[in-house]
């Protein structure tokens, strides 16, 4: 009998060890588990629209920093165009942030692999960068006009200049470009945005959303002059732009959310780069961890 109480004795003693490791290995990855990185964006207290007379507008308006910018995001514009156009896209409420007027969702799951991705959408005229899924910047582009169209799929951004000289015109000087497709010298860069796709096939950008960019994305790695190592950050161009109709935003006064991308059509435009996009990451974090070292 004492020698079935004392192997009882010990097996429990083992199994409450056990128990115990249990629950500090379990404290252990949630510890080392990172959070979800989100972002806090303000939310508006309503969203609508109304197609206001510019210079009407401007006249109460032009000191206003905070609604100018939004102003400018809306009607795909600049300070200086936007003061050429007749009538322009107001929102009723400028209490939100960004976000909130323009059509990117801002989250997306199929994404959150992805530690960074820039999208260019061509029937919005907008933009946005992703880390793993979460919206972290968005803006206005004006992309190719109907004569030279922006080619769509998959890109990825490669070398990158302060200020280069358009291989199209030598007289037009780009600030913060950022190439994505060397052979025919397509990127992103400031340029005017005169309200509507005119480029030469380039994503022209306001002057700040350049520069974020700029930063934002890496360039390419080279193994020597000719041949590539390591791809720079995914960039993804969609849809398409309808050159004969109005500009697609004057929509937005009898309809706010005719402009929204749902969150299935960015999956459904990724869903074909994943593969390519996740192997060109680990080739770019393997590189990184070897320079480490």
């Amino acid at each position: 009998m004492k020698k079935l109480y004392y192997i009882a004795n010990a097996l429990l003693v083992l199994i409450l060890a056990l128990m115990v490791s249990c629950k500090k290995t379990d404290t252990n990855i949630t510890e080392n588990k990172k959070p979800k990185k989100t972002i806090e964006y303000k939310k508006p207290k309503s969203v609508s629209y109304q197609i206001q007379n510019t210079k009407e507008w401007l006249k109460t308006n032009e000191s206003d920093s905070i609604k100018l910018n939004i102003v400018y995001a809306l009607n795909r514009t600049d300070k200086a165009n936007f003061k050429k156009l007749d009538s322009v896209v107001i929102p009723a409420d400028f209490s939100g942030d960004l976000v909130y007027y323009l059509p990117f969702p801002l989250h997306i799951n199929a994404l959150e692999e992805v530690s960074k991705i820039i999208i260019f959408s061509y029937s919005t005229q907008t933009f946005a960068a992703y880390e793993n899924g979460e919206l972290v910047y968005t803006g206005p582009t004006n992309m190719g006009r109907k004569a030279d169209p922006t080619p769509t799929g998959l890109f990825f951004t490669n070398w990158k200049a302060e200020k280069t000289t358009s291989t199209f015109n030598d007289e037009w000087d780009l600030k913060w470009n950022f190439n994505i497709e060397n052979k025919l010298g397509v990127g992103f860069h400031q340029y005017e945005l005169p309200g509507y796709p005119a480029s030469h096939s380039c994503l022209r950008l306001l002057e700040k959303d350049a520069k974020y960019l700029y930063k934002f994305a890496d360039e390419w790695i080279l193994k020597d002059k000719e041949n590539v190592k390591v791809k720079g950050t995914p960039v993804v161009v969609f849809g398409s732009y309808d050159f004969d109709g109005p500009k697609p935003w004057l929509q937005l006064a009898s309809n706010p959310k005719v402009l929204d991308i749902p969150e299935a059509e960015i999956e459904k435009q990724t869903k074909p780069f994943m593969q390519e996009i996740l192997e060109n990451q680990t080739l770019r974090e393997t590189e990184k961890n070897t320079a480490s070292l």
